[in-house]
């Protein structure tokens, strides 16, 4: 039995494969997980199998999950040369990749309640990689600003160099790996697949092993929750950032709160793996001041957000990444995955709870969320790397319970940040329209305040699904290229 689905993605071609997969049967799992795997494919500057993956999931009638397929640090990371070599983990290259997530995450992902092989679902994926696909304008601009990045590594300049808007781009080599992982995605991390891009990544300088994939696995655990707006919130905890979307979420003065939060963050956040995290202070229920932590360099392209709610109320929100641009600038060329550089967020400082350590996993931006109230479900996610918690608090209220979350998504925001957002000190970037009181406000807070000309990328892509009342609706960000439909 086929069911509706409400799906919005950043790419015209993920909505597409979702669309497919409805068409085959799929609910809102198997929408979500097409377009995940097309966007790996059309969208590699900003997410690939060589990335990470958090979501939240609520399947039909059953309590929500949260999904954290985060990779670790390698087993024999020489954490000593990394603090001899300089005062922060390199922004990219081979020492900033950590064992690639996504894949686990989509395996976990299905086992909450897919119903599709993973044959159909990646099936499209497989063939906008194997035929080709237009060069989307977001990837033609990462091409042209990181010019530097692509033509210094050769396996991506051999796939994407000097493409421009419009342009073709096949890659066998990806469509290879992704066949590979539809007939048994646990090669990825086990099988042959495994040693090659293990392999790969050794010739690249990286002290990765396949004894570091065959150890990953995908975290499936209770989410973290708060009450606001009427509705209970779900999100992931650490080592993501989702008890600081719900510290702010609800707020009375959000940007007083974000930067109290912004603070706690950066001096809190860690893997409750591998030392003790202080959840409280992460969630603003304890008292205490946190002196700034300099923020890494600006994350460009970071992130893809795909939210998807059928309409017998399974939902899910999920974000996979490479983190900066083309993540560490590496695509091995014997796999054609783009490798991240999620290990630069480690923090050097052996006394912070995001220090580096053998099969440590990162301090993670990303954070994805569910609503639950009454007759509604909403899926929740965005773009929009360290100021995702601020991002999506401004629009929670409204894509909640308003009747046009296109328009809501539509309006402008604010964001804080520093070298995160492209300035040297704290800055509150608006754009225009928002109201004077928010710059008197920042006056005390320590921050610079800039004012963009319109609607900005630093503001994140949003991307929403609901079910209300018994009826579908999604919606995508307009400072992104993607679109929302109801399959």
């Amino acid at each position: 039995m086929t069911v509706s689905v409400a799906l919005a993605a950043p790419h015209p071609a993920a909505v597409e494969a979702g669309r497919a997969a409805v068409a085959a049967g799929g609910n809102a799992l198997d929408a979500a997980l097409a377009a995940a795997a097309a966007l790996t494919v059309v969208y590699p500057h900003q997410c690939s199998i060589g990335g990470d993956l958090i979501a939240v999931v609520r399947p039909a009638g059953g309590a929500p999950r949260a999904v954290l397929s985060i990779g670790a640090a390698a087993r024999n990371v020489d954490v000593a040369a990394l603090r001899a070599a300089g005062e922060r983990m390199p922004m990219n290259g081979p020492l900033s990749v950590t064992v690639p997530g996504v894949v686990a995450g989509w395996a976990a992902l299905a086992d909450l309640g897919a119903r599709l092989s993973w044959a159909q679902r990646l099936a499209p994926a497989i063939e906008l990689a194997s035929a080709g696909a237009p060069v989307s304008a977001g990837l033609a601009r990462t091409i042209r600003d990181r010019a530097d990045i692509v033509e210094a590594d050769a396996g991506l300049s051999a796939v994407f160099g000097g493409l421009s808007e419009g342009d073709t781009v096949a890659q066998p080599a990806l469509a290879a790996s992704l066949t590979a992982i539809a007939r048994n995605w646990r090669t990825f991390y086990k099988g042959h697949l495994a040693h090659r891009l293990a392999a790969g990544l050794a010739a690249l300088g990286s002290p990765l092993t396949a004894d570091d994939f065959a150890a990953h696995t995908a975290e499936v655990t209770e989410p973290l929750t708060a009450e606001a707006h009427g509705a209970r919130w779900y999100a992931a905890p650490p080592p993501s950032q989702g008890a600081t979307f719900l510290a702010v979420l609800g707020a009375a003065d959000l940007l007083t709160t974000s930067r109290r939060a912004q603070l706690a963050r950066d001096a809190l956040l860690g893997d409750p793996r591998t030392g003790d995290v202080d959840v409280d202070g992460l969630l603003l229920r304890t008292t205490g001041a946190f002196a700034p932590v300099a923020a890494g360099p600006k994350p460009t392209g970071d992130t893809v957000a795909v939210t998807a709610v059928d309409e017998d109320g399974t939902a899910v929100t999920l974000i996979q990444s490479v983190f900066q641009s083309f993540g560490s600038g590496l695509l091995e060329p014997d796999t054609g995955i783009v490798l991240h550089n999620r290990g630069s967020m480690f923090s050097l400082d052996p006394r912070h709870p995001g220090r580096i350590a053998p099969g440590a996993r990162p301090p993670h931006t990303l954070c994805p969320s569910i609503a639950l109230t009454g007759d509604t479900v909403l899926a929740l996610g965005c773009q929009g790397g360290r100021s995702q918690p601020w991002i999506l608090a401004q629009v929670a209220a409204d894509t909640l319970a308003g009747p046009d979350p296109a328009a809501v998504v539509g309006r402008p925001r604010w964001v804080i940040g520093s070298r995160d957002v492209g300035y040297d000190q704290y800055t509150l970037v608006l754009e225009p329209g928002l109201p004077a009181s928010l710059a008197e406000t920042a006056a005390g807070l320590d921050l610079d305040v800039v004012t963009t000309t319109g609607l900005h990328d630093d503001a994140g892509h949003v991307q929403v699904a609901r079910l209300s009342g018994g009826v579908l609706s999604a919606a995508s960000d307009p400072r992104a290229d993607g679109i929302a439909a109801v399959l």
